[in-house]
């Protein structure tokens, strides 16, 4: 428990140190979403929707553009949702080892490897 306690509060201390950028990232994915769909005549939510299900690269394809200017604002979608994917991620390795380094002793672990060879 102590593992978890540890790591939830360092990955959201990780996610209040780089929300200015998440939010950054947030805010272009769903600028670059409004005008695709402004382009090809989606309504506001369906363009959001399809921006995040392009950005989290799932793409389901139940809604996709037509216009070759739409195909290409949706690479530049995917991969600003891959950078911020990245981003969590990282954020979330490094709660986790800094979690499991406080909380596990490396010696111990080390001599408990030594006792198996």
């Amino acid at each position: 428990m102590e593992f978890t306690y540890t790591f939830i509060k360092l990955f959201f201390y990780g996610l209040g140190l780089a929300s200015p950028l998440l939010v950054s990232l947030l805010f272009f994915i769903i600028v670059l979403g409004q005008i695709v769909g402004a382009r090809e005549s989606w309504n506001r939510f369906d363009a959001i929707y399809w921006a995040f299900i392009t950005a989290t690269t799932v793409g389901y394809g139940d809604i996709r553009p037509k216009a070759p200017a739409s195909k290409a604002l949706s690479i530049l979608i995917a991969l600003t949702g891959m950078i911020l994917t990245g981003i969590m991620v990282a954020l979330a390795i490094h709660a986790a080892t800094t979690a499991f380094s406080s909380v596990i002793d490396i010696t111990d672990v080390k001599s408990q490897i030594q006792k198996l060879q």
